[in-house]
């Protein structure tokens, strides 16, 4: 079965045995609100993995966004996929099963690791942030949903430059999956069809409830 979504699956364990020696980092959560503040679109690349599935082709693409719940992630290899949202709808493509499944914003975005990079609403309300060690390079910072039906445990978010640069995220059934951006542009100009889509003629159509 193929991972059908782009941005439900990220994940990530801390080394407990490296505990001692890491320092605490007090800056994701801060940075985390200075990028919701200040790049209201994007553009970048990514590449994502099962951790359990190491030594296998990861997926990569590109990605692109603009708040409130517009974005684009495009996933072209190992083969292609595509989860784009106008901020209504939310689509998702697949060329090899030729079909579509819509689903609204509030259904797939709502308490979703996508609603922090994506959205635009208060975190407070559907997460609670808080500091985690620095490592890899990165300052790091935890999301736990605070409802009980995200499908994920947590999310970790990576930040370096004050950009999000790695998210691992441990799900319902125990799975954990990490997820590098780069080359992000922030604020680009973007089409006025950028995250337009209209299901190709013949596929099947599938509206989730």
């Amino acid at each position: 079965m193929k991972i059908k979504s782009g941005f439900r699956q990220f994940a990530s364990a801390l080394v407990m045995a490296l505990a001692p020696v890491m320092a605490w980092s007090t800056q994701a959560p801060d940075q985390l609100e200075q990028f919701i503040a200040k790049v209201q679109a994007a553009t970048g690349e990514f590449t994502q993995q099962r951790l359990d599935q190491q030594g296998k082709s990861p997926q990569s693409g590109k990605f692109s966004f603009k708040r409130p719940g517009k974005f684009k992630w495009a996933v072209e290899k190992p083969y292609e996929q595509l989860i784009i949202s106008n901020g209504k709808q939310v689509y998702q493509y697949d060329p090899d099963l030729a079909q579509v499944t819509e689903r609204g914003v509030d259904q797939s975005i709502g308490t979703s690791p996508a609603a922090i990079l994506f959205g635009s609403g208060s975190l407070a309300e559907t997460f609670t942030i808080s500091s985690l060690p620095s490592k890899d390079g990165f300052d790091w910072l935890r999301a736990l949903p605070r409802g009980g039906s995200a499908g994920f445990t947590h999310v970790d978010i990576g930040f370096k430059n004050s950009m999000p640069a790695r998210l691992e995220l441990l799900d319902s059934f125990g799975q954990t999956t990490r997820i590098d951006l780069s080359n992000i542009v922030s604020n680009p100009e973007l089409g006025a069809d950028e995250f337009n889509f209209t299901p190709p003629a013949g596929v099947d159509v599938v509206k989730m409830q």
